[in-house]
């Protein structure tokens, strides 16, 4: 086997592994989707009180806690009505 027809294999052989790659990828991500519609669904059933579970309680009461806080709260930050930065005792930074 010449040099040219084993460089042409091993590229047959990365391309047949980045298929398989990009579909394993492909897959996790729409079970991702999948399961993250499932969450939509159930949270809606629970609000509806259509489902009920003691292990849903916990994540629902904290899906209600997320949107109360707001999309642009940082995670971990409480609740707050202030859009105003906290006062500094440092000077504002000069451009360079």
């Amino acid at each position: 086997m010449g040099l040219l027809d084993k460089a042409k294999a091993a590229a047959e052989q990365a391309a047949t592994k980045a298929k398989e790659g990009v579909e394993d990828v492909q897959t996790k991500r729409d079970l991702s989707l999948t399961y993250g519609e499932l969450g939509k669904v159930t949270y809606r059933l629970v609000e509806s009180g259509e489902l009920s579970n003691p292990e849903l309680t916990t994540l629902v009461e904290k899906i209600r806690t997320l949107e109360a806080r707001g999309p642009g709260d940082p995670v971990g930050a409480p609740a707050t009505t202030t859009t105003e930065p906290p006062p500094s005792d440092q000077p504002p930074a000069m451009p360079t």
